[in-house]
């Protein structure tokens, strides 16, 4: 035992191994403080900015169901009689004003997103829209039923993830948007992947400047790939029919707008 003893006293680490040492589990601590921050950083990104997105969300379509109040009687069917199952044609698109920034324009719904997918469209594509309160609208593109291009952007993972699944459409899905005026149908058609800086996507016909629009096409904008930003998905839809509040929503997505609007 003593001879033990006396040889773990000769190799004693000397002041410079202990301060090393000391150094060492500074930095340890350090990074794994750090770690710590970061996770709760990603956290905080992918989990409490949906939930704080969600909420606020749900408030602006309350607040827009409430809003609606009495729709005025529906226009009178135009044309000749349709086909059975074919859309009524009420006549060309009522289009409303666009309102000033982050105001509410409608709903959008996209049942290939799921049956509870409802998500407000608001006016501007800032951060304080984005962020908070749901699919932002380009200010400089259509408004909803209009000829030409309305365009939208969303995020895709963060902030309400308002557009996480952008990239399951498929050719053919509808895409439902509800504004104070009545219900638009688009036709998804097919998505691209783009640089950030192709903001030809906007132009009121997509990739064609300078070319006069004679359809009205829905763009929805969003980062790609789904945890980053060094591309854009785009996907085009175009507008297949409309018809007045008065006459209440498409069949298909009756029950979720009930359960959105509470029944308005």
């Amino acid at each position: 035992m003593v001879l033990q003893e006396k040889a773990r006293a000769g190799t004693a680490p000397g002041p410079g191994v202990v301060i090393l040492r000391g150094t060492v589990q500074v930095l340890g601590e350090l990074l794994i403080t750090a770690g710590i921050i970061l996770l709760l950083f990603v956290g905080w990104q992918l989990w409490w900015t949906n939930v704080e997105s969600d909420a606020k969300q749900s408030a602006i379509i309350k607040e827009f169901a409430q809003d609606l109040g009495t729709p005025a009687p529906s226009p009178e069917p135009t044309g000749t009689a349709a086909a059975p199952g074919a859309p009524v044609d009420y006549g060309p698109p009522v289009v409303s004003p666009a309102p000033g920034h982050a105001g509410t324009i409608g709903i959008m719904y996209i049942p290939r997103f799921g049956p509870n997918y409802t998500r407000p469209i608001v006016q501007g594509t800032t951060g304080d829209v984005l962020d908070t309160l749901g699919l932002g609208h380009y200010s400089n593109t259509a408004m909803p039923g209009a000829v030409g291009n309305f365009a939208v952007a969303g995020h895709r993972q963060t902030h309400g993830a308002v557009l996480d699944n952008i990239h399951t459409l498929v050719p053919g899905d509808k895409i439902y948007v509800q504004t104070r005026d009545g219900f638009y149908v688009y036709v998804f058609r097919n998505n691209q992947i783009v640089l950030p800086s192709r903001t030809d996507v906007l132009e009121p016909v997509p990739t064609q400047p300078g070319v006069t629009p004679t359809e009205s096409f829905l763009t929805m904008t969003s980062c790609n790939p789904r945890f980053g930003s060094q591309e854009r998905i785009i996907a085009y839809a175009l507008l297949e029919s409309w018809q007045p509040a008065s006459a209440g929503p498409p069949a298909e997505i009756a029950a979720q707008v009930a359960a959105a609007t509470g029944g308005s």
